[in-house]
C-alpha cells in the first residue's frame, strides 16, 4: 500500500463533482493555452535568461503528452458525471502513450494545478494480500495561480463597483448581526447537524451562567445604585464606618462608638488642638499671660 492512499469507497462521494455545461471544454482549452504559454516562456528564457516563478516553471514544464492525457480525463469526466478513476493501462491505450509517459504527464498536470489525484487501496480477499493498490481517482481543476499567465479571455470578468460595494455592505451587516446573537443562536446559525445541536446546548448553558437574572433582561449588578442605598444584595444593612450619610440622611456610627461620646480619636484630636493654641505666639496687640 502506497503512502497517502485511502480505502476505496470512503472518499468518492465528497471527491467527485459533476462538471457544469461546457466546463470540461473550457478546462481543455485552458490547458492548451497553458501549453502555448509555456513554450513562449521557454523561448524567452533561452533568449534572455531570468529566474522563473513557481507558476511559470509549472507551465513551462507542460508537454503535449500531458495535455493529451488531460483531454482524456476531461472526456471521462463529461461522460461519467465527474466520476473519473481510469487505470494507467487505460490511459496509455486511449492516448497511445507509454505507461511511463502517462505517469510523468499526471505528475506534471498535478504540479500545474490542472488535476487533483487521490490514491486508493482495497482490502484483499482470501488467498490474496491483506491490502492491494487499486486505480486512482481524478478531478479536473481550474488552476487559479495560472490565470494571469493565460490570455485575457480566459480570465473572469471583474465585478462592477456597485456590486462589489453591495457585497461588502452585506458582509458588514452579516458580521454585525452575528455580534448580536447569543452563544446558542450563534451555534445554530453557524454550524448545522449534530455538532451544531451540541454546540447550541453548550451555548445555552453559557448564556444561563452569564445571566444573573432569569426574569429580567438587565443584569442585577447594573440595576442597583450602590450610592443610593445602604442595603447590600443579600438584604443586610451596611454600616458605614467613615461617618458618611446614607440615603435617609442620618449619619451611621461605628459599632463601638456610642452616641454623644467623642471617642478615642476625638479626645486625641482635642488634646493636640489645645497644645497648639497654648504654644501660639501672641500678636503685637495681645498681652502675654504667664502662670
Amino acid at each position: 500500500m502506497r503512502r497517502g492512499s485511502v480505502e476505496a469507497g470512503t472518499v468518492e462521494a465528497r471527491f467527485f463533482a459533476v462538471p457544469g455545461k461546457g466546463e470540461t471544454d473550457r478546462l481543455l482549452a485552458m490547458a492548451r493555452a497553458a501549453l502555448d504559454a509555456g513554450r513562449r516562456l521557454r523561448r524567452e528564457v533561452r533568449s534572455e535568461p531570468r529566474e522563473l516563478s513557481a507558476p511559470e516553471r509549472a507551465i513551462a514544464a507542460l508537454t503535449a503528452g500531458a495535455v493529451r492525457v488531460f483531454e482524456e480525463i476531461c472526456t471521462l469526466a463529461r461522460l461519467n458525471a465527474g466520476k473519473v478513476f481510469p487505470s494507467y493501462d487505460h490511459l496509455a491505450k486511449a492516448t497511445a502513450l507509454g505507461r511511463a509517459t502517462v505517469a510523468r504527464a499526471l505528475n506534471l498536470l498535478e504540479a500545474a494545478g490542472f488535476l487533483q489525484r487521490q490514491r486508493r487501496f482495497c482490502r484483499g480477499v482470501d488467498g490474496e494480500a491483506r491490502y492491494r493498490q487499486t486505480s486512482n481517482i481524478y478531478r479536473a481543476l481550474l488552476p487559479a495561480a495560472l490565470l494571469r499567465l493565460l490570455p485575457r479571455w480566459f480570465q473572469a470578468v471583474p465585478l462592477p463597483d456597485d456590486v462589489g460595494q453591495h457585497q461588502a455592505e452585506r458582509g458588514a451587516d452579516h458580521v454585525s448581526m452575528l455580534a448580536t446573537l447569543t452563544c446558542r443562536e450563534l451555534a445554530e446559525a453557524s454550524v448545522g447537524g449534530e455538532l451544531g445541536a451540541m454546540l447550541a446546548r453548550l451555548g445555552a448553558a453559557v448564556d444561563r451562567a452569564e445571566c444573573e437574572s432569569h426574569f429580567h433582561p438587565e443584569p442585577l449588578s447594573k440595576s442597583i445604585d450602590r450610592g443610593s442605598s445602604d442595603v447590600d444584595r443579600t438584604g443586610r444593612r451596611i454600616i458605614l464606618n467613615d461617618g458618611s450619610k446614607s440615603a435617609d440622611g442620618y449619619k451611621r456610627q461605628t459599632p463601638k462608638q456610642k452616641r454623644g461620646s467623642p471617642g478615642v480619636a476625638g479626645a486625641m484630636l482635642s488634646g493636640v488642638t489645645a497644645r497648639k493654641c497654648a504654644l501660639r505666639t501672641p500678636g503685637p496687640n495681645e498681652q502675654r499671660t504667664t502662670r
